[in-house]
C-alpha cells in the first residue's frame, strides 16, 4: 500500500496550491485591478516574438489614441488651410 502514497502527496499539493491561489484571484478580479497589466501581456509577448505584427499593433493604439482637432467656434475649422 506503499505506491499510491507519492500520488497521494502530489495531489494533495496540487490541490493546496489551487486552494491558496483561488482567494487573491477572485479578490483580484473582483477590484479590477488585473485588467490594465493583463492587457499588456499580448503586446509584450507579440513584441518579444513577432516584430511585424508588434509594430502594427503599436501603430493601431496610436491611431485609436487620437484625438480630432477641435477648433474654436469663431474660428476656422481645422484642416481647411485657411488662415
Amino acid at each position: 500500500m506503499r505506491v499510491p502514497l507519492p500520488y497521494l502527496v502530489l495531489f494533495g499539493g496540487t490541490a493546496a496550491v489551487m486552494v491558496f491561489f483561488t482567494g487573491p484571484a477572485r479578490l483580484i478580479r473582483g477590484h479590477g485591478a488585473a485588467g490594465a497589466g493583463l492587457g499588456e501581456v499580448p503586446a509584450a509577448y507579440e513584441e518579444a516574438l513577432r516584430a511585424r505584427s508588434h509594430g502594427a499593433h503599436c501603430e493601431i493604439r496610436t491611431q485609436a489614441e487620437r484625438e480630432a482637432p477641435t477648433g474654436s467656434p469663431d474660428g476656422p475649422r481645422p484642416g481647411t488651410g485657411k488662415a
